[in-house]
C-alpha cells in the first residue's frame, strides 16, 4: 500500500515537472526568436526554427538536467537544429532529378537555358582569359587545372607568395571583365561568425 502511494505521488510529481518544464520553455520564446534571427535573417524562418527548437526541447525534456542553464540548453538545440536543416537543404539542393518529366518550376530554366547561350558565355570567358597578361594567365590557368601553389612556383621559378598574388589579381580582372554575368543576386547568409 505504501509503495503504491509513493508510486502515485512520484507519477503526479513527474507530470507536474513536465508541465513546469514546458512553461519554462515557452517563456523563452522571445529570446529564442532573437537568437533564431541571428541565424536565419528572416522572420518566418526564425519562427520555424523557434518552433522546431521548442518542440525538440519539450519532446526530450527528460534529457534536460535540472539545475543546468535552460536558456543555454535551448540555444544549443537551436544551433544544432539550424545546422542540421542547413545540411539537409544543401543535400537536397544538390539532388539531381533523373526524370523524363520536367516539373513546371524547372520548366522556366530548361526553356531559357540552351547550348547557344552556353557557347556565348564560354566565348566571353575565353576572351576574358585571353585579355589577361601572361604573368597572370599562366599561374591562374595552372591553378585552375589543379596544380598546387608550390608546383606553379617551381614551374615558373617565382616565390609562392607571388603565385598567390598573381592568381588573386587574375580573379579580380576576370570578375571585372565578366561583370555582365553578375546577376546582382545576393548569396544567402546562413550564419555569421
Amino acid at each position: 500500500m505504501w509503495y503504491q502511494l509513493c508510486l502515485q505521488t512520484h507519477t503526479k510529481h513527474s507530470q507536474m515537472t513536465k508541465i513546469e518544464f514546458n512553461t519554462l520553455v515557452l517563456r523563452q520564446a522571445s529570446s529564442l526568436r532573437s537568437y533564431a534571427l541571428h541565424f536565419t535573417h528572416d522572420a518566418d524562418d526564425a519562427n520555424d526554427l523557434v518552433q522546431d527548437t521548442m518542440l525538440k526541447a519539450i519532446t526530450y525534456y527528460n534529457k534536460f538536467k535540472e539545475g543546468t542553464n535552460l536558456e543555454g540548453w535551448l540555444y544549443t538545440i537551436m544551433k544544432n537544429t539550424f545546422i542540421n536543416n542547413y545540411r539537409r537543404f544543401v543535400k537536397m539542393s544538390t539532388f539531381v532529378t533523373k526524370s523524363d518529366e520536367i516539373s513546371s518550376p524547372n520548366l522556366v530554366y530548361s526553356s531559357t537555358k540552351n547550348q547557344g547561350e552556353a557557347k556565348f558565355v564560354m566565348d566571353d570567358i575565353k576572351r576574358a582569359l585571353d585579355r589577361l597578361p601572361a604573368d597572370y594567365y599562366v599561374p591562374f590557368t595552372m591553378y585552375f587545372e589543379g596544380h598546387k601553389y608550390h608546383e606553379i612556383a617551381d614551374h615558373l621559378i617565382i616565390p609562392i607568395g607571388t603565385v598567390k598574388t598573381r592568381i588573386h589579381v587574375a580573379r579580380k580582372l576576370l570578375k571585372k571583365n565578366l561583370k555582365a554575368y553578375d546577376s546582382g543576386i545576393k548569396k544567402p547568409v546562413y550564419a555569421e561568425n
